[in-house]
C-alpha cells in the first residue's frame, strides 16, 4: 500500500474529524458517524493496482452515507467491490437493503446515494473500478449494485480469495503485471454481472413491482407537504432520482406530474364535498400542498376545464351527478 491514514496518533477530540477527512481522501466523500461513544479508532491503507484503487479499512462501529451533495462534489464515478473480512455491514442502495456477512462480497456505485452501516468493529477490503473502464450498460450495473454476493460457490467463490489477495499485495506488482491484473478484475466483474443479469432479471422486475406501489402510497401520505418532490421521494426510499424516474417510465407519467395530479384529484374531491361550512378554495389548496393560489387555479383549470370555484358550483348543483367519480385526463399539466 502506498498511503496509510490512521487515527492512532491523533488527539481523541480530533479523531472523528480526521477520520471523515481520511475517508473522503482515500475513498470518496461521505458523512461518517461513529456508533459508539468514546475515542474512535480507524485505519485506511490504500494504493493502486493499475487503473484500480484498492483499500483496506479497519475501523470501529460507524455509519457512512454518501448523499447527492457528496456526489456533486466528486465528479469521478466508481463501481466498488467490498470484501467483508470481519464484522458485518448493512448496505442500502437503489431501494435494496442487504446485510453483508463476514466472507461476503458487496457491490455499490459511488455515483448514486448509498449507506453502509457497521454495527461493530470491522475490516473491509475495497476495489474501486472506474465506471468508464467497465464498458457495461448502466442497467446491467444497476442489477448488481446494492447487493451481497455469497462466496461459497459460483463466481463469488473465485472472486473472494482473488480480490482479497490483490488488495494486500497490489504494491508488489510491476506496472505491466498490475495493469494485466486490473483487466482481469474487470473481466471477472463483467462475468459476474452477466451471470446475475441472466438469473436475476425476473427477481429485479418483481422487486420493482413491489417498490412502485410503496412509492405511490408514500406520495399519497405526503401530498400535503409542499416540499414533496422527486428528490424527497427518492431519498425516502434510498434510491437515486434517476432510478425513481426509470421506475415511473412504465407508469406513463413523470413523478412530478403524478404528485400534481394526485393533489388536484384530492382538491377536486374536497371542493365537491357538500356542507354549510365548506372551507375556502385557498385553504383546500394549501391543505394538499399548493402554496401559490394563482398557480393552483391555473393548473386546476388546465386539468378540469374550469376554475376551482366553478367546479364546486357545478358539482354541488349536481352538474356532474351525485355519485359520479371524476378521473381527470389532463390536457396539460405543469411540472
Amino acid at each position: 500500500m502506498n498511503l496509510v491514514l490512521t487515527t492512532a496518533s491523533v488527539p481523541d477530540e480530533e479523531k472523528v474529524g480526521y477520520w471523515r477527512d481520511a475517508v473522503g481522501r482515500a475513498l470518496v466523500p461521505m458523512a461518517v458517524v461513529p456508533r459508539a461513544e468514546g475515542p474512535f479508532a480507524g485505519r485506511i491503507a490504500c494504493g493502486r493496482l493499475g487503473y484500480l484503487r484498492v483499500s483496506t479499512i479497519e475501523a470501529d462501529a460507524q455509519r457512512a452515507s454518501r448523499t447527492p451533495k457528496h456526489i456533486a462534489r466528486s465528479a469521478r464515478a466508481f463501481v466498488a467491490i467490498g470484501v467483508q473480512m470481519s464484522g458485518t455491514a448493512t448496505l442500502v442502495q437503489d431501494g435494496r437493503r442487504t446485510v453483508v456477512g463476514e466472507g461476503d462480497l458487496m457491490v455499490y456505485d459511488t455515483s448514486r446515494p448509498y449507506s453502509l452501516d457497521h454495527p461493530e468493529r470491522f475490516t473491509t477490503r475495497v476495489i474501486h473500478m472506474p465506471r468508464q473502464a467497465l464498458g457495461l450498460p448502466d442497467e446491467d450495473i444497476h442489477r448488481i449494485t446494492g447487493t451481497a454476493i455469497g462466496t461459497t460457490e459460483g463466481i463469488g467463490a473465485v472472486l473472494m480469495p482473488f480480490l482479497g489477495t490483490l488488495v494486500t499485495s497490489a504494491h508488489s506488482y510491476s506496472p505491466t503485471v498490475a495493469s494485466g491484473l486490473a483487466s482481469s478484475v474487470v473481466d471477472l466483474f463483467a462475468t459476474l454481472v452477466a451471470d446475475r443479469t441472466r438469473h436475476g432479471g425476473a427477481a429485479e422486475e418483481a422487486g420493482q413491482r413491489h417498490l412502485v406501489p410503496r412509492i405511490r402510497e408514500f406520495i399519497d401520505r405526503s401530498l400535503g407537504d409542499p416540499a414533496l418532490s422527486p428528490e424527497a421521494v427518492a431519498e425516502a426510499h434510498h434510491i437515486s432520482v434517476r432510478y425513481l424516474h426509470r421506475l415511473f417510465e412504465g407508469e406513463g407519467i413523470t413523478v412530478g406530474r403524478f404528485v400534481q395530479r394526485r393533489r388536484l384529484e384530492e382538491c377536486a374531491r374536497e371542493l365537491a364535498r357538500p356542507g354549510s361550512t365548506s372551507p375556502v378554495v385557498s385553504a383546500i389548496a394549501r391543505r394538499w400542498g399548493f402554496v401559490n393560489p394563482a398557480h393552483f387555479s391555473r393548473v386546476f383549470r388546465a386539468t378540469y376545464g374550469c376554475s376551482p370555484r366553478e367546479w364546486r358550483i357545478l358539482r354541488l348543483a349536481g352538474g356532474l351527478g351525485a355519485g359520479e367519480s371524476y378521473a381527470a385526463t389532463p390536457e396539460s399539466e405543469a411540472a
